[in-house]
């Protein structure tokens, strides 16, 4: 609301992109633009849990210029399936299920966060409020993020190298991982999973050449992956 204040002071025109948080809006974990926002766009996977895709929703006033821009200029040949997958992820974010889903996917990054703190892993922001964790390498060496989520990945554990704030090292070779919780959450996984699974993240932050210990891990992982499958029902 206060952004919109700011742009209506200015003349200027409010979008908010929530495309990483729009499955939390949806679900009701996180405060939605509407009706402040001019413009929302969202991409429909991510927290959304749809297909590869996106939306753009805007009061009536800016639909036709922007119909106008976009079609058919960078948009045609629409894909009736994924049209389908959207309209079924919309409808699926409508339900109680989906609702529960939102807050303990929040509720599984707090309990992440706070468990890779209490190993003596460093974050970017100390915490988190959302799905989303960054964490800052540094404390073992600048430029080592790409390497740390390889260890990981033997250790199966997907993650991805991450630029963190004033990092000294460059967007190719930063000193940070990014983590979510939406899949976890989706599996079924809650806080005790989460305790494990920082513990597992941090181990190998501090030992990453340790091969006994990524096997030991893996195994583990592929145990509490058995107990949560994906469900494709």
């Amino acid at each position: 609301k206060k952004f919109q204040n700011i742009a209506e002071e200015v003349g200027a025109v409010h979008l908010a992109d929530v495309s990483h948080i729009a499955g939390l809006i949806a679900g009701g974990s996180h405060e939605s633009p509407f009706p402040f926002t001019d413009i929302v766009m969202t991409t429909t996977h991510k927290t959304l849990r749809g297909p590869r895709g996106a939306i753009i929703m805007c009061k009536e006033k800016y639909a036709k210029q922007i119909d106008k821009m976009i079609f058919p200029g960078s948009q045609g040949g629409p894909h009736e399936n994924i049209i389908a997958a959207k309209a079924i992820a919309f409808l699926e974010a409508f339900s109680d299920d989906f609702r529960e889903y939102a807050h303990q996917t929040v509720k599984n990054a707090r309990v992440l966060a706070n468990t890779l703190i209490d190993n003596g892993i460093k974050l970017a922001t100390n915490g988190t409020d959302n799905h989303l964790i960054l964490i800052d390498l540094l404390g073992f060496g600048i430029g080592i993020g790409k390497e740390v989520a390889t260890a990981l990945e033997e250790a199966g554990i997907i993650c991805n190298a991450n630029t963190i704030p004033y990092d000294p090292s460059t967007p190719f070779k930063p000193s940070g991982l990014r983590l979510g919780t939406p899949m976890l959450t989706a599996r079924g996984m809650k806080e005790s999973q989460m305790k494990k699974i920082g513990e597992f993240i941090a181990s190998v932050i501090k030992n990453p050449t340790d091969e006994k210990l990524k096997q030991s891990i893996k195994e583990e992982v592929e145990i509490m992956c058995g107990q949560f499958p994906i469900d494709l029902d």
